[in-house]
């Protein structure tokens, strides 16, 4: 999807810059200032990554997918900010990274990518090792408290004005317990009518089951931000290592 991950958005390189001032802000909330060295550890095509390196962060993106990095590698470029990234699996960063940081992100939903408590507890273990003492790790889930409640077999769809159309994506979910395989739909409705479809499975994580990992794993003071404080589209957990 790497290559099309930017149509879900009405102005991508817009919302690399909206939600870079929402992550600064917490950032600085937590005594941070933007000389803080910021790991990006699910960085994706850069949403977040090129953001904050934009207001003067010095960033690091990581991220399982190759074909992703490749992406977000010409989008900092052409975005004109110095990014270092490199291939890491979240679950084993101490692989690939030998520093620690200050600040280590995962938005977006990655975490929840983890379709069992073990892998969970392993993505949390490696990347709070990757924080320094005082440090905080930043992460947006879905608010599966909310949605485990019914399981809504799809999402509310996107629809987005085009020059001569329309663009619309949406999702539809089947539930199996707390596992849902996903499937995105992006429908470009332009000069011609172009369909592209993707498949995965997520596990709903609870903000609780979250919490616990955290504190297990030597964070403390973990704080849920919600969208309507944030700005943010989905739940944030902000938490320090002791």
């Amino acid at each position: 999807m790497a290559s099309q991950y930017d149509k879900l958005f009405l102005d991508w390189e817009a919302t690399t810059h909206e939600q870079a001032e929402i992550l600064d802000k917490i950032f600085s909330n937590h005594g941070f200032d933007r000389t803080a060295h910021v790991l990006d550890c699910a960085c994706g095509i850069g949403t977040q990554a090129i953001g904050i390196a934009s207001l003067g962060y010095e960033v690091t993106g990581t991220d399982i997918s190759d074909r992703e990095l490749e992406e977000a590698g010409k989008r900092a470029e052409e975005n004109g900010v110095q990014i270092r990234f490199g291939h890491a699996d979240f679950r084993a960063l101490e692989d690939s990274l030998e520093e620690q940081f200050d600040i280590v992100i995962a938005m977006d939903n990655a975490l929840p990518h983890m379709l069992t408590r073990e892998d969970l507890n392993a993505a949390v273990s490696s990347i709070t090792g990757m924080i320094r003492d005082g440090g905080i790790f930043v992460a947006s889930i879905r608010d599966y408290d909310s949605l485990l409640k019914d399981k809504p077999p799809y999402s509310p769809p996107y629809i987005h004005k085009r020059a001569n159309g329309q663009r619309v994506s949406f999702q539809t979910w089947t539930w199996n317990n707390d596992i849902y395989h996903l499937v995105q739909y992006i429908i470009d409705d332009d000069e011609t009518l172009q369909i592209s479809k993707f498949e995965c499975d997520y596990r709903a994580t609870l903000r609780e089951e979250l919490t616990a990992l955290l504190k297990s794993n030597g964070c403390s003071e973990v704080e849920w931000l919600f969208p309507e404080t944030t700005g943010f589209y989905q739940p944030i957990v902000a938490a320090r290592k002791k």
